[in-house]
């Protein structure tokens, strides 16, 4: 998993549980029926919302990001560069023998449809809708992930009012009354524990892994368009330059 993300959670845990644990009454934390009201609530309200295909495939890209770490696009550069001289030196239809140590898909299919003779605005076109929908799909899992941190603190404060009905009806018995409202108040604490150290940190991950994802697709589109209109290696090295910080331009240029 990404560090930074692991020692999020790891450090989150710690001080909520440690203080718990300190407190002297980690047991009472513990209550399987308020659990079950804030993450089966929260669960049900996103299957309702969201078909059942696309929270599976949110789920399973989360994971994919997730364990993935930053992405570094500064091997991309020198990858352009390359393209860049092959095609100015022997021809655009040279590329495709590069094709195939091409991983990323992308790259592979608007180089695939230079090679193929495919005129400019149509490339382009092609290319800005591919980064659209890659933008609406991640969109999807941003707003799955923003709805679980909306519903459950939602659900908590349901399971809270369930509680306190729940105490109410035993206002006979005055010794039940401490006891029955810290178990209404557990559903509330359920629900903003996992909004705020996961739905809402993992949506700002996500949505920070896409800004990122869409800067290397644009800097792969301006590449390939630079490459198809000729420029030489160096013009289209500082085309693409243009989406690098000052620091990895200066180790970039340095090579």
């Amino acid at each position: 998993m990404d560090i930074g993300t692991l020692a999020g959670i790891a450090l989150g845990l710690l001080m909520i549980v440690g203080s718990i644990v300190v407190g002297g009454g980690a047991s009472a934390f513990i209550h399987i029926p308020s659990m079950c009201v804030t993450l089966g609530g929260t669960i049900a309200a996103i299957l309702i919302t969201y078909p059942l295909a696309k929270v599976k495939a949110v789920f399973a890209v989360t994971k994919k990001i997730l364990n993935a770490g930053n992405l570094d696009m500064t091997p991309w550069y020198k990858t352009l560069v390359d393209m860049a001289t092959t095609a100015r030196r022997d021809g655009l239809l040279a590329l495709e023998g590069q094709l195939e140590s091409v991983e990323d898909p992308f790259l592979k299919k608007g180089v695939q449809m230079m090679i193929d003779g495919a005129a400019p605005d149509v490339l382009e076109a092609v290319l800005e809708q591919e980064i659209d929908n890659l933008e609406e799909r991640h969109g999807i899992g941003h707003g799955i992930w923003k709805s679980m941190g909306a519903y459950a603190p939602a659900f908590g404060m349901i399971g809270t009012l369930v509680g306190l009905v729940q105490m109410l009806r035993n206002l006979d018995d005055p010794s039940k009354i401490g006891t029955g409202m810290a178990v209404a108040l557990l559903t509330t604490f359920y629900g903003a524990f996992y909004s705020n150290l996961f739905c809402i940190p993992i949506q700002g991950k996500l949505e920070q892994r896409t800004k990122e994802e869409l800067a290397l697709k644009q800097m792969l589109k301006t590449g390939i368009l630079a490459i198809q209109s000729g420029d030489s290696p160096r013009v289209v090295g500082d085309k693409v330059l243009v989406y690098f910080s000052p620091a990895e331009r200066e180790i970039l240029t340095a090579k």
